[in-house]
């Protein structure tokens, strides 16, 4: 029985990156990060991007796909507390706008790094291996997918 419960959605997790304002506020958040890296005296401009790009993706991948279940009371029999949010998103269904959005937007981010950079190998290597954590789990193939068992309870 769900007693005061104040949402029409089932899991109000599947619907939150589709809300109004959603995709401003993440990319204002985003801005503002680098805003502040680059006001911080003693770090360079490139310093600033990579910060800034690992930093966004280092909070993607635990916000997205590393925290496990909901913080709402959903009436699913406990399905929603096995699977990671980006699993939950849209109801499981791949290639929606908001799905597309939070792929691309960390890619964007990537290749502003590299340019701001000047494609320097030590800031590359970084900014690479940092965009594949995030990519690699968004992959249609490893939905639900828990790679040597991590994060499987």
């Amino acid at each position: 029985m769900n007693v005061g419960v104040a949402h029409s959605e089932v899991n109000p997790n599947t619907r939150v990156m589709n809300s109004r304002g959603m995709w401003l506020t993440y990319a204002l958040g985003v801005g503002m990060l680098h805003i502040v890296l680059l006001s911080i005296p003693f770090f360079s401009v490139p310093v600033a991007w990579t910060l800034t790009n690992v930093i966004h993706n280092l909070g993607m991948y635990v916000f997205l796909h590393a925290v496990k279940g909901t913080p709402f009371e959903t009436p699913d029999q406990g399905r929603a507390r096995l699977l990671t949010h980006w699993e939950q998103l849209d109801y499981g269904v791949q290639f929606t706008s908001s799905r597309k959005f939070f792929t691309i937007s960390p890619i964007i981010l990537y290749f502003l790094t590299s340019f701001y950079t000047k494609y320097d190998p030590t800031h590359f290597i970084l900014n690479t291996a940092s965009l594949l954590t995030v990519l690699i789990p968004k992959l249609p193939q490893l939905h639900g997918v828990r790679i040597f068992g991590i994060n499987k309870y």
